[in-house]
């Protein structure tokens, strides 16, 4: 058997972490509910020896869902927490100290970018925002600067970053990145080979895959994992046993979903750029997308995420629209086998200004059903403007 780290990455979620002699055969591990764990002995106790201690420090089911991301991350350790927003203010509280300053983009999930304006200075830390499009990102280096949070396409405007350049650039002064890979998962894009030091993911999406449990995840190699992971236990994060177990159950059909995912999305994109009430699809894999090249370079794959940007219109176009879909629905978060679709709301400091935009999460439907379902929408959407 070859080893572990050169299996592909389908057959890597259908073996990795089930350990089925430890469970007497059975090929889902089980799911442990625990907080007190005994020991053997009193030298085991003192010495706090075993694989297992604590609830919160670990259990078989725990281990089994670490295991299969390292392995899809290539990562020499993975922390899951319970929520893809707790990955990143994990990331951001332990790589920066008092007096550091960090960069943080435009585009970032607004949670990690309030976590970092609103909480982080109450640590002494800085945070600056930088445009993700940015050409260079040695005019914003600080002799303080600890960190560069990148997330790239951004989950509202999918503009895309040249992280090669800004690696390189952080490599040089010996600054720590962290990027936050939900939109491509670890299956189309592999942040720690590209030399960034840590991948977050928000695992409520494609990971766990149905909409139906809370879970982040940071993976690193050795040293920064054992800094993250000291500030993790010092915490007292954990996940409960029942999410990971959805989330191990979900992660194994990863690879088919997220195939289906692209393959229904790029057929619904194209068909929007053909939309007269469409101005702009805002969608990394296309080829009329600015920063596509960055795609192509970086990236394996694309999800099911994508924004189209409108023509002026009124709200009641839009809420005419919306408001009697049959199969898009509209809620927060994505990655689940459901479409949606949603207004967004802008809170951005920098970049361009766009018109009215709507993200799209094309789900597992049929396509000829969901570009139905969008045909009859964009007919509510022009007759309310009559």
């Amino acid at each position: 058997m070859k080893d572990e780290n050169k299996k592909k990455p389908s057959t890597l979620l259908t073996h990795t972490g089930r350990a089925g002699a430890a469970h007497f055969g059975a090929v889902n591990p089980p799911v442990y509910h625990a907080s007190t764990i005994l020991f053997d002995s009193y030298a085991d106790i003192i010495n706090n020896r075993g694989d297992y201690t604590y609830g919160r420090r670990g259990t078989p089911t725990s281990r089994a869902l670490e295991e299969v991301i390292s392995g899809l991350e290539n990562a020499d350790g993975t922390l899951l927490l319970p929520s893809g927003l707790a990955a990143c203010t994990l990331t951001l509280l332990a790589l920066c100290k008092q007096g550091d300053h960090v960069l943080v983009p435009d585009n970032a999930y607004e949670s990690t970018r309030s976590f970092s304006q609103k909480i982080l200075p109450d640590f002494g830390i800085e945070t600056e925002i930088y445009d993700p499009t940015v050409k260079d990102i040695s005019p914003f280096i600080r002799d303080n600067t600890a960190l560069i949070f990148l997330e790239s396409p951004g989950s509202q405007t999918f503009e895309l970053m040249d992280l090669q350049m800004i690696i390189k650039i952080a490599q040089e002064n010996n600054i720590l990145t962290a990027m936050d890979n939900t939109w491509a998962s670890p299956l189309f894009c592999k942040p720690l080979d590209m030399g960034i030091d840590v991948s977050v993911q928000s695992a409520t999406k494609y990971v766990s895959g149905h909409a139906d449990c809370l879970l982040g995840y940071v993976s690193a190699r050795k040293k920064i994992y054992n800094r993250l992971k000291k500030m993790y236990g010092l915490l007292g994060l954990c996940v409960g046993p029942d999410d990971v177990a959805m989330t191990l159950r979900g992660v194994r059909t990863l690879d088919v979903r997220l195939k289906r995912h692209q393959e229904s999305a790029l057929k619904i994109a194209k068909w929007l750029e053909k939309q007269e009430q469409v101005k702009h699809v805002h969608h990394p894999a296309l080829e009329s997308h600015p920063q596509h090249d960055f795609w192509k370079r970086d990236f394996s794959g694309a999800g099911g995420l994508f924004a189209i940007e409108l023509h002026p219109c009124s709200e009641t176009q839009i809420a005419a629209m919306l408001d009697d879909m049959s199969l898009f629905g509209m809620g927060y978060s994505w990655g689940g086998y459901e479409s949606l679709m949603i207004p967004v709301i802008l809170l951005r400091q920098l970049g361009p200004e766009r018109g009215p935009l709507l993200r799209l999460h094309i789900g597992l439907e049929d396509v000829e059903d969901l570009l139905e379902d969008l045909t009859e929408g964009f007919k509510r959407f022009d007759e309310a403007s009559l």
